[in-house]
């Protein structure tokens, strides 16, 4: 059993905890999340049957986690007394690649939870239609739909962030006139 569950969270923790990032979007958070998650799965995993759906489990109980906490939040919103800032700098050298992933994963973490959740299972997951319909417990078609409009939202926002303050409109009909 032990052997077992340590196997379930080797194989799993880094993608869980990468999941529960883009919907906490704090480091502290989603380790909470996650261990929360392997809490209930030492709990009630000996519920589940069919032990090939253990991953899915894992990150639908990491959904529902994270949307019970947000719950809680909202009813009980935490204020800080003091705000400490200890987080370590680290030297990174960034090719240019590197920063605009970084930079479309900054994006996605904007998107509405609604489109964010779906689009970060499906991308940077790599779970099926049917593995996100599971975990999210939608259909599959409102979940190929969110994948979608998720994606066209942050064309958007890419398209708005290259274009900055370069847009510059032109009235097509002076042109003709002048040109």
């Amino acid at each position: 059993m032990k052997d077992e569950f340590q196997q379930l969270v080797d194989d799993h923790y880094q993608p869980l905890y990468r999941f529960a990032y883009s919907l906490a979007k704090s480091s502290d958070r989603a380790a909470d999340l996650v261990q929360q998650v392997y809490c209930v799965w030492a709990q009630k995993g000996h519920q589940l049957k069919d032990r090939s759906k253990a991953k899915t489990w894992l990150f639908t109980t990491l959904y529902r986690e994270f949307l019970g906490q947000a719950r809680r939040r909202n009813r009980f919103p935490e204020e800080d007394i003091e705000e400490s800032e200890y987080q370590l700098s680290s030297e990174e050298t960034d090719t240019p690649r590197h920063m605009d992933a970084k930079y479309a994963v900054e994006l996605l973490s904007n998107l509405d939870e609604t489109f964010r959740a779906p689009l970060m299972l499906f991308y940077l997951q790599q779970h099926s239609y049917k593995e996100i319909s599971e975990i999210l417990d939608i259909p599959i078609g409102t979940v190929m739909s969110r994948i979608s409009r998720g994606k066209e939202q942050l064309r958007k926002k890419m398209k708005d962030v290259v274009a900055g303050e370069k847009v510059v409109e032109i009235n097509t009909n002076e042109f003709r006139k002048n040109g």
